[in-house]
């Protein structure tokens, strides 16, 4: 069973689509998803990353990014107006072996990043 820390933080959801400027290049969020894992509700995002401005050359990579386990979903906005959730993170080591070799049948991704 998936252990989640008991540190639960409040996750602003980024904009989907939406190019964010990076040292090299940019990044986007494309596929915000809610998967069930292990009995508990797992939140992740499938992106890319171009590196298109640096001084060795060009490249890309697909990437999932986990913010963790879903405690209380898109529950208030920002000042922003963007939407918030209360995540608990995943730290244990071997979860996020699981959750890795999970993600390489799943998405076909092998670059997986967690909060």
């Amino acid at each position: 069973m998936m252990q989640a820390d008991t540190d639960t933080k409040e996750f602003i959801h980024p904009e989907l689509g939406r190019e964010i400027t990076a040292i090299g290049g940019y990044y986007v969020f494309c596929k915000e998803v809610r998967s069930p894992y292990n009995g508990r509700e797992l939140l992740y995002f499938v992106g890319y990353a171009v590196l298109d401005s640096t001084c060795c050359g060009v490249g890309g990579t697909a990437y999932v990014y986990v913010p963790g386990i879903i405690r209380q979903w898109k529950y208030k906005k920002n000042h922003n107006d963007c939407l918030i959730s209360k995540i608990d993170p995943i730290r244990n080591h071997s979860d996020q072996k699981n959750i890795r070799k999970w993600f390489q049948n799943k998405e076909k991704v092998f670059q997986v990043a967690f909060d």
